[in-house]
């Protein structure tokens, strides 16, 4: 299952694929995995508070549902165990993936300089 997760993180993120083993120590280290052919999230929970570390749809199939489903199932996970905010931080040239969590009830709530290889990146939050 990693290896199909990382062979769609590499189409999803060219410029910086993750290998099997990045996804293993992710899962080792407490971070939940959901996937389906054609998308996946990653998100660590300690104790209120859920980041989500990375989300990621196969280009052919960007604007269908699948990240907002992918969003919805996570919270549905995390409300289980208590959690109140979930947060998440987007570059600030990805501007798809801002849209995207700004639906789903996100609001930016800072920014690090310079965070990306040159980039901003986007703080954001979503109190549920």
């Amino acid at each position: 299952m990693l290896n199909k997760i990382a062979e769609l993180h590499k189409l999803c993120f060219p410029h910086k694929p993750w290998g099997a083993d990045d996804f293993a120590e992710l899962k080792k280290s407490g971070c939940e995995i959901v996937a389906s052919e054609n998308g996946f999230i990653v998100w660590r929970t300690v104790l209120d508070e859920a980041e989500i570390i990375t989300i990621g749809v196969h280009p052919d199939a960007r604007g269908t549902g699948i990240a907002i489903a992918l969003l919805g199932i996570m919270e549905n996970e995390i409300k289980k165990s208590g959690v109140k905010k979930i947060f998440l931080e987007a570059s600030a040239e990805n501007i798809p993936a801002i849209n995207l969590y700004k639906k789903c009830g996100f609001n930016q709530n800072g920014r690090r300089p310079k965070y990306y290889d040159g980039v901003d990146a986007i703080l954001m939050i979503k109190e549920i």
